[in-house]
């Protein structure tokens, strides 16, 4: 990649790497390269090509954020790519399964960016129970709601903890989903730390908005997932505690009522 400024000042940001902003490619050596904008574009361009529009919260979106950032540090200019995106280092996929479809998302071979989305088996906008526990508020609801109680919260890295610990709860999964809901509040966190302004910083509203839509499975909010997430957030917080409407309190409220409805059921 080809460096504007070959000098930097010592008091200048660190730039932001595909490693920051994409946690499942670290280890790789695209994980230490800095994105830059002509690298975001070439995403956006790619995502236009197959899915007709720009993900929200996905590849092209997160690599613009870091790559603004680093544009104004003054650590890459507008026309520096990375090699590993030219040419054909860019791809995105779409699978489709039964009532769902799968979007993956890679460069120069590492992925970056999986995602599910609901798709309709029969009339349009269907939605089938999750495991049959219709009339439960699923985790990925439970986040959701958070986007509409606590949206405008920057995100920081107690919130990114909590999304953590609910995505692993709710896919039954040990690790994140790479570009999953965890992934990009990870990113969020980390370019939030560097942004010197409110206004510049990803809010909860940006990364939960659509967040049952984007796990590859989904289950009903429990007390004891209540209890792993509120734990989560009260871990990485200063002050140990945990926000009034935030990730926490939307699934300990998720939990409290599907443990209503189900001792109702029972009488």
């Amino acid at each position: 990649m080809s460096q504007e400024q070959s000098r930097r000042p010592e008091d200048q940001k660190e730039p932001v790497k595909y490693g920051d902003v994409f946690p499942g490619v670290q280890g790789a050596e695209l994980a230490e390269k800095v994105v830059t904008p002509k690298d975001a574009a070439i995403m956006q361009e790619a995502e236009n090509a197959v899915l007709g529009h720009t993900l929200k919260g996905g590849a092209a979106s997160i690599m613009q954020s870091a790559a603004t950032e680093n544009e104004k540090a003054g650590v890459v200019g507008s026309s520096d790519v990375n090699a590993d995106v030219v040419g054909d280092g860019v791809n995105v996929k779409e699978a489709d399964l039964p009532g769902r479809r799968i979007i993956s998302e890679s460069i120069g071979g590492q992925v970056v960016g999986q995602y599910s989305q609901r798709a309709p088996l029969a009339a349009p906008n269907t939605i089938q129970p999750v495991g049959g526990s219709a009339g439960q508020i699923t985790i990925g609801e439970a986040l959701e709601a958070t986007a509409m109680t606590a949206g405008q919260k920057p995100v920081e890295y107690s919130d990114a903890a909590a999304i953590q610990a609910a995505e692993v709860r709710a896919t039954g999964r040990t690790n994140i989903v790479p570009g999953g809901v965890a992934a990009a509040a990870q990113s969020a966190a980390t370019l939030n730390a560097r942004a010197t302004k409110d206004e510049e910083k990803t809010k909860l509203a940006d990364i939960l908005a659509d967040a049952s839509s984007k796990f590859p499975a989904d289950k009903p909010a429990t007390r004891r997932d209540a209890e792993g997430v509120t734990g989560a957030e009260m871990r990485n917080d200063p002050f140990l505690t945990t926000h009034p409407t935030g990730v926490a309190a939307s699934v300990a409220a998720a939990a409290r009522l599907n443990e209503n409805n189900s001792n109702e059921g029972l009488k």
